[in-house]
């Protein structure tokens, strides 16, 4: 009955203007022309009540509609993309004559895209094929005929208006998996489609205007919509499918002629968190590669291994090359797996920047700055943090700094890595550099200071076992054992130092010795240590004296000179003192440069003599003084006076 709609009314409009004029006397023309006006509301109802089934239906089959737009634009793509690629084959066969490779596989690339466009040609369907646009057609035809054309257009785009902002609401989970995105876009494009094939099939019942104006309402909350869910995101692997997504979306609709720039800014945006999500699951990488590293030179038994190591990581060394097997690089099992780690990352961060609509040169900069911030921040602080780590002794602190040397030297490798994969000239980079430079260095200087901070942790455990007996008449005749263990010790641990740069080592040397001799002195100082024999003195020295032989035997090569026993040298001078008894040259030359006892402190002799006189009362260890000169005690208490005086014109200096 429907599509007797338009001939029922062309058949009024017949009777009312050609026949009923003619028999208008009779009553049963009169009975007609009344009913007329009902029967045109009848139709009009009959046919807005096909239209209201039109819109309800196609609101149902907007996803289908979506979906086939979004897979022949897809299916378009692959095939430009091929062909694109196939082109620059060509283009380059003169320069790559020599390598069949890349021209093969894009050969079997095209030749594959074309067989997909067979396969799928009989699947292509229009709009036209999805849906009936006839309900559409009559209707409009209907109220203008009727001369309500202005009506129906208004109530179209209201209703139509309250679909779209159905469909542009998501649901609240969306954001959980990437088939929850697909749905979303795919009814938006199911919703465009329609209304720009109802642009150019009618006239007038949509305009140009008006699907601008529907589209950038949509556009502001698909873009609202999208930075809030994207937001939740936290596998790169989602935000990767949907940036790819977002572009297959925005590529389908600009097909359709709708402006889609601010979906791809939106993507610069999605970018940056794309990245965030990349470092937080690449900081779990380098953790697990730290954890899993014995810190130990790679050993190689054969070539084989030798090329499998060299094949990971960009490593040249000609002394080594000449070594036989079996053999060892300098740096641990980590440092070939942080460098593919590395260049997995730039892989991965390359994937978003794809089908962006980006030159190279500007690809090859983003490239660059997510790298940056993957070794400035994410590998600096794996770096830092296992350095600070308990378990992480003096010997791996080593190795983490001679690691920290090769990866720094293999970032000049990183940088050509990025300029092939993204296809710019030598000529052109004015990019970004990298920063491993910095980050390493960064990172060995904290090694370097943890290392300090270990061994002189290590040598406070050392002088805790010290057991000396204070009030002893006699030393041992040898050096206590706790000291020459302690000497050992640092031995052998300097021995490992000659694979560090020598200001390293030497610094750590230096460092040690000094903590030593620190540690040293305020044992003897110690405000708990009442009493101290001359025969504790003179054991105390036979410390000392190990010490500075350990000094002189240059553990760790390039000081100059005495250097390192200057490191002994306040204990030497106070020791000597005590033991000649030499107060008189003291007293006398305090405050020369050249005096024997320069490095003496009034205070410190003070400290220690006093600790000496009360031993000389209880324990008669100057008995000897005594019974040859009863003066030698009266000096004793002299010297203490003028010490006390040299202090106290001291702090009254200050």
């Amino acid at each position: 009955m429907s599509s007797r709609y338009y001939s029922a009314l062309k058949t009024m409009e017949q009777l009312e203007n050609v026949y009923f004029p003619r028999v208008s006397q009779y009553r049963f023309c009169q009975l007609m022309i009344e009913n007329l006006p009902k029967l045109r509301e009848d139709i009009k109802e009959i046919s807005m009540s096909d239209l209201k089934d039109f819109l309800e239906s196609i609101r149902k089959h907007s996803d289908k509609i979506g979906e086939t737009a979004m897979k022949q634009a897809q299916q378009q793509k692959t095939f430009s993309v091929a062909l694109q690629k196939q082109n620059r084959v060509q283009f380059g066969k003169n320069m790559y004559f020599n390598d069949r490779i890349p021209e093969e596989r894009n050969e079997v690339e095209l030749k594959r895209a074309f067989e997909e466009e067979d396969e799928n040609e009989e699947e292509v369907l229009t709009v036209q094929d999805l849906v009936d646009f006839s309900p559409v057609y009559r209707c409009l035809h209907i109220y203008s005929v009727l001369g309500d054309e202005e009506t129906f257009e208004n109530y179209y785009r209201k209703q139509r208006k309250k679909q779209a902002r159905l469909v542009l609401q998501p649901q609240s989970n969306m954001h959980e998996t990437v088939d929850g995105y697909r749905r979303y876009f795919t009814q938006i494009v199911g919703f465009f489609v329609v209304e720009d094939h109802i642009l150019h099939v009618t006239q007038g019942l949509v305009t140009r205007a008006y699907t601008d104006e529907l589209w950038n309402m949509a556009l502001s909350k698909i873009i609202a919509v999208l930075r809030a869910h994207s937001s939740y995101c936290t596998d790169p692997d989602l935000v990767l499918e949907l940036k790819n997504l977002i572009v297959l979306f925005a590529d389908t609709l600009q097909g359709y002629g709708f402006p889609v720039n601010r979906l791809f800014d939106l993507l610069f945006e999605i970018r940056d968190q794309y990245n965030e999500t990349l470092l937080k699951k690449w900081a779990g990488v380098f953790r697990d590669i730290f954890e899993e590293d014995n810190y130990s030179p790679i050993p190689i038994v054969n070539e084989e291994e030798y090329k499998v190591v060299i094949s990971k990581f960009p490593f040249q060394d000609p002394d080594l090359e000449k070594q036989s097997f079996p053999k060892k690089f300098p740096m641990s099992q980590s440092v070939p797996h942080i460098y593919i780690q590395v260049k997995e990352f730039i892989y991965a961060s390359l994937k978003f920047s794809e089908s962006l609509h980006r030159s190279s040169t500007e690809i090859d900069d983003m490239l660059r700055k997510s790298t940056n911030l993957l070794l400035t921040r994410t590998l600096s602080s794996c770096l830092l943090n296992l350095i600070r780590k308990p378990h992480i002794g003096l010997t791996e602190l080593v190795q983490i700094i001679i690691n920290t040397t090769h990866l720094e030297q293999a970032c000049r490798y990183l940088e050509d890595f990025i300029t092939n994969i993204t296809n710019i000239s030598q000529e052109t980079v004015h990019t970004t550099r990298l920063y491993g430079l910095s980050t390493f260095k960064d990172a060995r200087h904290a090694a370097e200071g943890e290392i300090y901070t270990k061994l002189n942790q290590k040598i406070d455990e050392f002088v805790q076992l010290a057991d000396y007996d204070w009030t002893m008449s006699e030393p041992d005749g040898r050096a206590s054992g706790y000291l020459m263990d302690l000497i050992n010790f640092l031995r052998s641990i300097f021995q490992v130092f000659t694979h560090l740069p020598g200001k390293v080592a030497q610094t750590a040397c230096m460092s040690a010795c000094q903590h030593l001799s620190t540690s040293l002195m305020q044992m003897l100082l110690d405000s708990e240590l009442k009493q101290i024999s001359m025969g504790a003195v003179q054991q105390f020295n036979l410390d000392v004296i190990q010490c500075e032989l350990f000094a002189s035997s240059e553990p760790v090569p390039g000081f100059q000179g005495d250097t390192l026993q200057l490191a002994f040298i306040d204990l030497r001078q106070l020791l000597d003192l005590f033991m000649v008894w030499d107060w008189s040259t003291y007293l006398a030359d305090y405050g020369q440069p050249a005096s024997k006892y320069l490095r003496v402190n009034p205070n410190t002799a003070l400290t220690l003599l006093e600790k000496m006189k009360d031993t000389s009362k209880k324990n008669n260890i100057f008995a000897q003084f005594r019974k040859n000169d009863r003066d030698k005690q009266k000096l004793i208490e002299t010297v203490v006076k003028q010490l006390r005086s040299l202090v106290n014109g001291m702090s009254q200096h200050t």
